[in-house]
């Protein structure tokens, strides 16, 4: 059995949709007090008050930021610290995912890219580095992906090169923080069902589903659940790890593997 994770502090970043939001719910269902981030206040108030409907005795709320503005993200530890006291888990989940092809993308779309995905965890992490250290527990999850660090896809490669990125950051802040008690983690992604993704059709989804062994994708709150463990007392000794949760897709070496499966 973990130590329950109620009455603790978690942020999450781009916590309002999609995978951040699946980690919202599971951390709010677990007891913890919640707070999501993201740059558009209507969203963003509308999933807290979804999200506090289903949260186990802990707060959820809102705070508006754009982690890639550094005043953002240190009136974002403050605002956190006047409610809360604290904070004992930040996860840096903000991240964006426009496709450019490489002969035609632009220095803005570079920039824009490595923003929000790097440098926008880079600086949430050293806004909340005091706080963090206070607890003497701290713990730090970084949403990257597979793609990047294990796989690639046509359009995306500024989107993969900041996910592999975002490891190279963990390894060496792993190693700093390491003397006061704050592990730094990475969740790898695969394919998880979103808003974005049942836009797309059937016939892709399906398509996407035949290239996973466990032929389903995945869920939010499965990235969550991944997240939460990280987040645990019994995952004090885990840290500048990369845990892929993608039901196998990066196993298969062809297309064909999968025929006979």
């Amino acid at each position: 059995m973990f130590t329950p994770v109620e009455g603790r502090t978690v942020v999450v970043t781009g916590g309002t949709r999609g995978i951040g939001k699946g980690i919202a719910r599971v951390f709010a269902g677990a007891g913890a007090n919640v707070v999501v981030t993201g740059r558009d206040a209507a969203v963003g108030e509308a999933a807290a008050e979804e999200l506090a409907q289903k949260a186990g005795g802990g707060a959820v709320s809102f705070v508006v930021a754009d982690v890639a503005s550094a005043a953002d993200t240190a009136r974002l530890a403050e605002t956190v610290l006047e409610r809360h006291g604290g904070v004992d888990v930040v996860c840096a989940n903000a991240g964006i995912f426009p496709s450019a092809p490489l002969a035609t993308m632009t220095e803005a779309d570079i920039d824009e890219m490595l923003g929000v995905n790097v440098k926008g965890a880079i600086l949430t992490v050293q806004a909340f580095l005091p706080a963090l250290k206070a607890t003497g527990r701290g713990r730090v999850i970084l949403t990257s992906s597979i793609t990047g660090p294990h796989t690639g896809y046509p359009g995306w490669s500024h989107y993969g090169a900041s996910k592999a990125a975002m490891l190279g950051f963990m390894r060496t802040a792993a190693i700093e923080l390491a003397p006061h008690g704050i592990t730094v983690n990475a969740i790898l992604p695969g394919n998880i069902i979103t808003e974005g993704l049942a836009d797309l059709g059937e016939d892709y989804l399906r398509s996407m589903e035949a290239a996973i062994p466990m032929r389903r994708l995945g869920e939010v709150e499965e990235i969550g659940h991944a997240a939460l463990f990280l987040a645990t007392d019994e995952a004090a000794y885990i840290t500048g790890q990369s845990l892929v949760v993608d039901g196998g897709q990066i196993l298969p070496e062809t297309p064909a593997a999968m025929d006979d499966v």
